[in-house]
């Protein structure tokens, strides 16, 4: 089970950090994602970090701007976000599951609830 948390509003150009809490046991080929589905659009992937190395992963549209983590001890994700703009307003969901050579492909089974990001210009 995995539970985000952080969203706000926040003005362009603000930082954010959401968090994900994962319940359970994590296995080797661990991945988390983070995802956003902004209004009358499609869910996206924006970031994706393997658990037990930490590589990780981004799309274009947040590379440079935004930073996914991973603390083992505490079982939990991150997703730093930084120069927030407008056009990143949209609901933020983590999700856990098996990776793949490209993490945007890996198979997320496990979902959680999203959390809100509001970008005022």
């Amino acid at each position: 089970q995995l539970q985000a948390s952080g969203g706000g509003t926040v003005q362009a150009g603000g930082s954010l950090r959401l968090s994900c809490a994962v319940s359970g046991s994590t296995f080797s080929n661990y991945a988390m994602g983070w995802f956003r589905q902004a209004p009358g659009k499609a869910r996206e992937f924006i970031a994706g970090i393997r658990w037990s190395v930490g590589t990780t992963h981004y799309a274009d549209s947040v590379k440079g701007r935004f930073t996914i983590s991973r603390l083992i001890t505490k079982n939990a994700a991150y997703l730093q976000m930084n120069s927030l703009n407008p056009e990143d307003t949209a609901l933020y969901y983590c999700a856990g599951g098996v990776a793949a050579a490209n993490l945007r492909d890996a198979r997320y089974d496990y979902w959680g609830q999203g959390t809100l990001v509001t970008v005022s210009s």
